[in-house]
């Protein structure tokens, strides 16, 4: 799926099963919540954090993935309702990494 076939299915599945877009403010702050819940979990698996129920560390790559394409929906979300395309908003910012960092990070001594 591309972006544009991303921000089109959101758009459907809104239509069609969530009535319409939350206003933009709850909608960020959804994503803010569902930032939490991802950085809750990798600072468990990947942190100094312990898991609190053992079961839980069987099942934290899919936990993580489902944080992931949450994150992912509520940002499509945000993006729809205020009108941008998220695939002009990916090539304006590998465009401006690109000239901002295309010889930064090669020669950071701390990457080597």
């Amino acid at each position: 799926m591309d972006l544009k076939e991303l921000q089109n299915s959101v758009d459907s599945w809104i239509k069609e099963h969530g009535v319409r877009y939350f206003d933009v403010v709850t909608n960020t702050l959804l994503l803010n919540e569902e930032v939490g819940e991802l950085s809750r979990l990798v600072a468990r698996k990947y942190g100094e954090q312990s898991f609190k129920d053992k079961k839980d560390e069987n099942v934290i790559e899919e936990k993580m993935a489902e944080e992931i394409g949450d994150i992912l929906f509520v940002l499509t979300c945000l993006t729809n309702q205020m009108g941008y395309s998220l695939e002009k908003i990916m090539q304006s910012n590998l465009q401006k990494k690109t000239k901002r960092d295309s010889k930064r990070h090669k020669a950071n001594q701390k990457l080597k």
